[in-house]
C-alpha cells in the first residue's frame, strides 16, 4: 500500500483548502501524488501549492504541450483517482459521459479495474438536487466508489449535507482502495434496529445499537473491498468511511433491500438488523380505530395496540438479487444453553437458505451492547468458527466471504 500512485484531482470548490491537507498526509504516508485541477479549482488554491505539497507541477488543459496523451498515462500511471473536491458540476458531467476538459478525458480514458474515488462537496441543496442524486447513482453503477458526505454549517452559511470528509477520513478511504484482497467484494450489510409507527411521535422498537454491522463494515472497507451499510437511522456508523444508506420502520429496510439488491450487483448479504417480528396493524382509542403513524395521540386514553407478523425477510433475500449471493445471518439468544442456541440455529437455517448463522448470547454482554464472543455455524448445524470477539467475527466472516467467493 505504501508508495502507491495516486491522481488527485481538484475541481472548483472552496474546500479546496481541506483537500490539500489529505494531499499533505497522503505524501507523508510515502504515497506518490500527482494533481489535476480544473480552471474552476485554480481559482481557490494555486499551482504552486499543489507543486509544493507533491513535487511535481499540476496539469489542468489536456492541450498544454508535451501533455497532451496525459489524460491516457495518468490514468495508466495511477493505482487509485479521487476526485476531491468533487464538485455538483463535475458529478454531473462525469454522469453524462461528457469530456470538454482534462477530467472528463481522464474518466473516460480511466482504467476500471482500478479504483475511482469521488469526496463530494457542495451547498446542501445542490447535494439532494435530483440532477446530482441521479448522477452520484449512475456513477455509483459505473463502479465509482463515493465518500460520504459530512453534516454541518457549509461555507456558504448554510446547515446540512454536503461538507467534504475530513482529511483522516480521504486518506483512510484511499488506502483502503488501495488495499487489494485475493477478491473485492461488494457486501450489503444490515445493521440497526427497526421502529415501527405506533402515531406521529411514538414506535415500537428494541435496543440493537448497530454496533456489529458497523464494526464489520468498517473491517470490510479496510481490508479493501466495497460495503454499503444500510442502517437505522439512529445506528451507529462505521469508523471507516463507506457507502450508508438509511432505514427506519419495517417498510422502510424491505424496500431498500428490494431496490438495493435488484439494481446493483453484490457478493454477499450479511443481514445483522434487528428486524421487528411485529408490526402495527391498528390503533384503538377509545373504542375509535386511528391512522397508524399520524398525528400524535392524546396520552390521557391508553391505547390498543393490534399487531401483525411481519414477513421473514432473510428468507427472500437470494431471491431479491438476480446473481449469486452469499448470505450471512444472525441469530440472538438470551440464557441460552448450548443445547438451546444449536436448536435455535437449526431452526432459522431450516426456513433460510443461509450460508452461515452467527449465533451470540445477550448473558455474554450483560448490558446488551460493546463486545461479545460469537459463534459462526455453517449450514449442517456444526460451529465453523469460534469469535473471541466482535472484531474476530468481522476479520471471521471476511475470509469466509473471499474463501467462498474464490472457490
Amino acid at each position: 500500500m505504501s508508495g502507491s500512485n495516486i491522481l488527485f484531482i481538484f475541481t472548483g470548490s472552496i474546500a479546496c483548502f481541506k483537500a490539500c491537507d489529505a494531499v499533505s498526509r497522503l505524501v507523508q504516508r510515502g504515497h506518490r501524488v500527482r494533481t489535476v485541477a480544473t480552471p474552476a479549482a485554480l481559482k481557490f488554491i494555486g499551482p504552486a501549492t499543489l507543486e509544493g505539497l507533491t513535487g511535481t507541477p499540476v496539469l489542468s488543459d489536456a492541450f498544454t504541450p508535451g501533455a497532451a496523451m496525459e489524460h491516457i498515462n495518468l490514468t495508466r500511471w495511477a493505482d487509485v483517482v479521487l476526485v476531491c473536491p468533487a464538485t455538483a458540476n463535475t458529478i454531473n458531467s462525469l454522469a453524462a459521459g461528457l469530456a470538454p476538459d482534462l477530467v472528463g478525458a481522464l474518466f473516460l480514458a480511466h482504467d476500471r479495474t482500478k479504483p475511482w474515488l469521488v469526496a463530494p462537496a457542495m451547498n446542501p441543496a445542490m447535494w439532494s438536487h435530483p440532477a446530482t442524486i441521479a448522477g452520484v447513482e449512475k456513477l455509483r453503477a459505473w463502479g465509482a466508489v463515493f465518500l460520504p458526505v459530512g453534516a454541518g454549517r457549509t461555507a456558504c452559511g448554510e446547515t446540512g449535507e454536503g461538507r467534504l470528509a475530513e482529511p483522516t477520513a480521504i486518506v483512510a478511504a484511499v488506502e483502503a482502495a488501495l488495499a487489494r484482497p485475493a477478491r473485492r467484494l461488494r457486501v450489503l450489510i444490515t445493521s440497526g434496529g427497526t421502529a415501527e409507527p405506533v402515531d406521529g411521535v411514538r414506535v415500537l422498537s428494541n435496543t440493537s445499537t448497530g454496533g456489529t454491522g458497523a464494526l464489520i463494515a468498517a473491517h470490510l472497507a479496510r481490508c479493501g473491498h466495497e460495503p454499503v451499510l444500510l442502517r437505522a437511522k439512529q445506528a451507529e456508523r462505521p469508523a471507516q468511511p463507506c457507502r450508508e444508506e438509511i432505514f427506519s420502520s419495517f417498510a422502510d429496510l424491505e424496500s431498500a433491500l428490494t431496490r438495493l439488491l435488484g439494481q446493483e450487483r453484490f457478493d454477499a448479504v450479511i443481514h445483522a438488523a434487528a428486524v421487528g417480528d411485529f408490526g402495527v396493524e391498528s390503533v384503538i382509542v377509545d373504542g375509535q380505530v386511528c391512522p397508524v403513524g399520524a398525528t400524535k395521540l392524546d396520552s390521557g386514553f391508553p391505547p390498543l395496540l393490534r399487531l401483525k407478523q411481519n414477513p421473514k425477510l432473510l428468507d427472500r433475500l437470494r431471491a431479491l438479487s438476480p446473481t449469486p449471493l452469499q448470505v450471512v445471518a444472525f441469530k440472538l439468544t438470551r440464557d441460552a444453553s448450548a443445547a438451546d442456541a444449536q436448536a435455535a440455529v437449526a431452526a432459522l437455517l431450516a426456513h433460510a437458505d443461509a450460508d452461515w448463522v452467527v449465533h451470540n448470547d445477550l448473558a455474554a454482554r450483560p448490558d446488551g451492547a460493546g463486545d461479545f464472543p460469537a459463534d459462526i455455524y455453517q449450514p449442517d448445524g456444526t460451529v465453523a468458527v469460534h469469535c473471541a470477539s466482535r472484531a474476530g467475527l468481522a476479520a471471521a466472516l471476511e475470509h469466509l466471504l473471499v474463501t467462498a467467493a474464490t472457490g
